[in-house]
């Protein structure tokens, strides 16, 4: 099972904290490690880091603690290879330019037989179901609208398209274009809000704690997206399968939660995966 993780803030802030914790699943804490990536939006444009290697050792990953970089959008992804050989072309996070502005997408799951038709406008360049699932989802929402909708239309139509590729398989996935952070959840997936007043946070993965107070102001609010809780001592909130969620500026914009929602538990969630493959 893939890792996941995502930060939609009001401010420019960096992920050094939380990626220090998420990078040791890549090859230590866990067993994904099969390559990593992570993307920053930095106004118009994307930072983005990939390795084929594990990320607990990849002196890629060590990258971002030697030069923190502040984004108000940020997308990370630990691979566990299930379809497509370990290569750089098939590395999330994946990056498309769509309606003048990047779109970043990464992907935990398995979608077997989703073989859609060629699109007019996004083609994969590698060998996954993951950046063909992209590419379907950028060519659905580029045939129905010309420029950018508003948020509000683009979350429904989103919405929408996510829910019928689910249909072949376990999706998990986070898409942003630097603006909004949108959120599918498939099985597992958590989150938090950071807000005034702020706290000492300890990493589950790593003997590492911070102290949020000290480099925040009252008007800071960060989300956190991840397939686990990174933190021990903090109080996540969990998906339901099948919500779908818009953040931004570190809030929850807009969700759709199933009417009788469903929330795994991790063994459950794990199980999902393994059925997946």
């Amino acid at each position: 099972m893939c890792q996941l993780l995502a930060m939609n803030a009001n401010t420019p802030t960096d992920i050094i904290f939380s990626f220090a914790g998420f990078r040791k699943r890549g090859g230590l804490t866990d067993c994904h490690s099969d390559g990593f990536g992570i993307a920053f939006f930095e106004d118009n444009a994307v930072r983005l880091l990939q390795d084929t290697t594990a990320c607990a050792t990849s002196p890629f990953a060590d990258i971002v603690n030697q030069c923190p970089i502040r984004s108000t959008n940020i997308v990370a992804h630990i691979r566990k290879a299930t379809q497509g050989q370990v290569s750089l072309a098939n590395t999330h996070p994946f990056c498309r330019e769509m309606w003048g502005q990047y779109w970043i997408f990464a992907h935990n799951g398995n979608l077997k037989d989703f073989t859609p038709q060629t699109g007019q406008y996004f083609r994969p360049v590698g060998t996954t179901d993951s950046e063909t699932a992209f590419c379907y989802l950028l060519e659905q929402l580029r045939q129905r609208f010309d420029s950018k909708p508003d948020h509000a239309t683009l979350f429904a139509a989103l919405t929408e398209i996510c829910h019928n590729i689910r249909q072949y398989g376990l999706l998990n996935c986070v898409i942003s274009n630097g603006d909004i952070l949108f959120v599918h959840c498939g099985s597992l997936l958590h989150y938090i809000i950071r807000q005034a007043p702020f706290g000492v946070a300890s990493l589950a993965d790593d003997d590492i704690s911070i102290n949020f107070a000290l480099d925040t102001t009252p008007q800071d609010k960060v989300a956190v997206i991840a397939t686990l809780p990174l933190t021990h001592n903090e109080r996540w909130q969990q998906f339901a399968i099948g919500e779908m969620a818009m953040f931004q500026n570190g809030a929850i914009i807009e969700r759709q939660t199933p009417e009788n929602p469903v929330y795994p538990d991790k063994e459950m969630g794990l199980n999902m995966a393994r059925q997946a493959v």
